[in-house]
């Protein structure tokens, strides 16, 4: 190196060669040094602004605090099964502790190996994915952590108009990922992340997911399953296990080596799993589906009802308007959405909420309901009634039916139909849309042994469903009022008619213990003997009307109470409605909660009011819990989707009589299964233990009942088509006793059968003071010279 004379730094031609060099660098440092600021402050500027959301959305500290996501609102049984969900998305939340620490390594392991360290932004991953950019290296990877990833999630990407739009939306991201990490710990986040997930096929979320996919739930999934899962992160419209199995098993596959390179997994293990199949286990969401179907659409219906008001119901429908006018004032639940209110003065929303409804169904006696129904349908009466059709003329409607009833009846079935509305809407005549009724389609149709594929015109596939039998069942804890089954008809998805609390039959002699009632409270007595001859009644007109038996069976004797309901009498019946009048039974049927139209008429006891099922258990709970009415229940409580309890459920009670009345009842419809209508019970299905009950059977047969009592359990049966002019032609086949009596018995086997429900075999509780001798043999079988399957309650008009 050249040294400087220390003797020329003082000569002045050096002076000016250092003022010089200091201004040739003066410049450019200042240039540099300005930049550099100016560049600082301008990314902090920048970033400020971002922040502030100069350059587009930015959610506020009270959004990244409370992300909003629309929760499905999830419905459990009594003993703790998940029924069914409400949603616009089919997304629960769960906790941290509930995730498989399989899910939590193969996330970490796949998408953001340094998530436990990083603040939100990964700057090796960015530098990585900026390599990759130049190398032009697919595998290079992304550089979005877990945390940015979330941020796209809860707050999506809107629309771009430009590439710069996405360039902002990028460091929108990276900001929001820093908020999230300042606002919740890495199990938090962690935890949205799986809960935020749409992994397809309407599986919002990991619990969805695994119980869609696996039939599981998120801490059991195994290491496999987990993997498959964390994979579909990546794009699960593409690695979609039902329509990709392969791709999502490769998938899977590099998941797995992920997870081996960063030691989570040995190898060994990992070439074992990678050679497992994919081992879906495919639960398809689907409301028409699954268990309870009715119910669950009743409660939607109920929860989310409007207040009502006059102008939304047709002039012949006045009577919906009435009864739903007073379950909105007297029923909490009807209308639940609409009458309660959050903390943000909005109402519930049963499809975002993340509600918990707790109903008073018990999964297993609801599955033995629904099992009930299906056997009796599906595996001898369906069968029965087919064969009796083959050769009617219109089948399946009744051969006294002639050719033009037949024609006006499915006429008004087509006008009636959603494609007759359709196609009207389009302009078309109705001859047109007949016309249209008659070209075959494709369709996929209903049987009991499942759906078939086929070709048939809307007209008959029409008159093919009209052929089918429906049913309604329902059964309640009469102490209580809980519902434990409920079962509206054959199959949701192709009768959704629901035959319990919507549809009303003509109930037919089931409607005789109103009567009978007041006789037992006017002190009368089951074993009292009254005559056995025609009743006549002067109508309003002045023409006598007089009842009529369907059998001579000691016509003209004395006969006991207990003999005309076992029976199903209507000489009796007649005689007891003579000590009353037919205002009274409509005020019983009143207080028992029966509020469908009765008209007080001398022919009240044949039953040809229209009530639903709902309403007839209801009201003969109320002989088994000592004459205290309870309404029905279906719910026990409402939680939020943080746990608070936002809804009770109350019993609403009310005294209809006295025990003694009640017990007295009780006893009567013990006469009808020890040697009545309702002997098949004991005869056939081998339930001997103390049980009441009453069939009911309307005008030619259109309408087959069941009532069944015991002392822990109230149950109710309803079987018929849906055109009354479809029907049996015999009463052998056609009364109660043989179209929903079968049902009633098949439940309460497997009720019985089933010792983990503890229901009881003992008798009804006997009231104090009631010394009363009931065991006046009512007239046995042999007396009648008839067989158990001889008895019917047939009502004449």
């Amino acid at each position: 190196m050249t040294e400087i004379d220390p003797n020329l730094e003082n000569d002045p031609g050096m002076e000016i060669t250092k003022e010089s060099r200091l201004k040739t660098y003066k410049k450019p440092l200042l240039i540099f040094w300005s930049v550099f600021v100016v560049g600082i402050l301008a990314g902090v500027l920048f970033f400020v602004g971002v922040s502030n959301g100069t350059f587009g959305f930015m959610p506020t500290f009270e959004e990244l605090e409370n992300p909003k996501s629309s929760l499905a609102t999830e419905v459990y049984t009594a003993d703790g099964e998940l029924l069914g969900k409400f949603y616009f998305q089919n997304r629960s939340f769960i906790d941290h502790d509930e995730l498989s620490p399989y899910l939590i390594d193969a996330l970490i392991a796949t998408e953001d190996v340094r998530f436990e360290s990083h603040s939100g932004i990964d700057l090796r991953g960015l530098g990585r994915v900026a390599k990759g950019l130049i190398t032009r290296d697919k595998n290079a990877g992304g550089g979005s952590t877990i945390s940015q990833q979330l941020a796209k999630m809860l707050f999506p990407r809107e629309e771009f108009n430009s590439k710069l739009d996405i360039v902002f939306r990028k460091f929108r991201e990276w900001v929001i990922a820093v908020k999230l990490e300042r606002s919740y710990t890495k199990e938090e986040i962690m935890t949205m992340y799986f809960n935020k997930y749409d992994f397809l096929n309407l599986a919002v979320g990991i619990k969805s997911a695994a119980n869609v996919y696996f039939n599981t739930t998120p801490d059991s999934l195994k290491m496999e399953q987990a993997a498959m899962l964390v994979g579909m992160a990546k794009n699960s419209s593409y690695y979609n296990p039902l329509r990709r199995p392969e791709l999502t098993k490769g998938r899977r596959n590099t998941v797995l080596s992920q997870m081996v390179k960063y030691a989570y997994l040995d190898k060994h293990v990992a070439d074992s799993l990678k050679q497992l199949p994919l081992g879906i286990d495919y639960q398809k969401v689907d409301h028409k589906r699954g268990m309870a179907p009715y119910f669950r659409e009743y409660l939607r219906m109920s929860l989310t009802a409007q207040k009502p008001e006059r102008a939304n119901y047709p002039s012949w429908n006045m009577q919906k308007f009435k009864q739903d006018s007073l379950e909105w004032e007297i029923n909490p639940f009807y209308g639940w959405c609409n009458k309660n209110q959050k903390a943000d003065g909005t109402p519930y929303n049963i499809y975002k909420d993340g509600l918990k409804i707790y109903t008073t169904l018990d999964s297993r006696m609801q599955k033995y309901a629904e099992q009930a129904v299906e056997e009796h349908l599906g595996l001898d009466l369906q069968k029965a009634f087919d064969r009796e059709k083959e050769n009617h003329r219109n089948p399946p409607f009744s051969d006294d039916l002639d050719d033009e009833a037949f024609e006006h009846q499915m006429d008004l079935s087509i006008r009636r139909s959603e494609r007759h509305r359709v196609l009207k809407k389009k302009g078309l005549s109705f001859d047109e849309i007949k016309a249209n009724f008659k070209k075959p389609v494709k369709m996929k149709i209903f049987t009991w042994k499942g759906e078939r594929d086929t070709l048939l015109s809307p007209m008959d596939s029409m008159l093919y469903y009209k052929g089918f039998l429906r049913a309604g069942f329902m059964s309640m804890v009469p102490q209580t009022g809980e519902v434990r089954a409920y079962v509206g008809g054959p199959n949701y998805k192709h009768f959704m008619y629901d035959m319990v609390t919507l549809g009303k039959r003509q109930v037919g002699s089931t409607i005789k213990p109103f009567l009978y009632t007041l006789a037992m409270q006017e002190g009368l007595t089951p074993c009292d003997e009254v005559p056995n001859i025609p009743q006549t009644f002067i109508l309003p007109d002045g023409s006598p009307w007089t009842s009529r038996n369907s059998t001579s069976a000691h016509s003209g004797e004395m006969v006991t109470l207990k003999w005309g309901l076992a029976n199903s009498v209507n000489n009796i019946s007649g005689w007891v409605l003579k000590q009353t009048k037919p205002d009274a039974v409509v005020s019983m049927a009143r207080k028992m909660g029966v509020v469908s139209p009765i008209e007080p008429v001398p022919s009240i006891f044949l039953g040809t009011s229209d009530i639903s099922v709902y309403e007839m258990v209801g009201a003969y709970g109320s002989f088994v819990n000592k004459g205290v009415y309870i309404k029905p229940r279906f719910i026990t409580k409402i939680e939020d989707s943080k746990g608070n309890l936002v809804a009770q459920s109350v019993a609403q009670k009310n005294e209809v009589m006295n025990e003694k009345t009640a017990y007295l009842m009780t006893n009567l419809l013990k006469g009808v299964v020890q040697q009545g209508t309702g002997i098949r019970l004991r005869s056939k299905y081998g339930l001997r233990n103390p049980i009441g009950g009453k069939t009911g059977t309307t005008q030619n047969h259109s309408d087959g009942w069941f009532m069944g009592i015991t002392p822990e359990l109230v149950s109710g049966v309803w079987v018929g088509a849906e055109d009354r002019a479809i029907r049996f032609e015999t009463i052998f086949y056609g009364q109660g006793a043989n179209m929903a009596l079968p049902i009633w018995a098949l439940y309460m086997q497997k009720v019985y059968g089933d010792t983990d429900l503890n229901i009881s075999k003992g008798d009804f509780e006997k009231p104090r003071g009631v010394n009363i001798n009931l065991d006046c043999d009512a007239v046995s079988n042999e007396d009648t010279g008839a067989s158990s399957d001889d008895f019917d309650d047939e009502d004449f008009f």
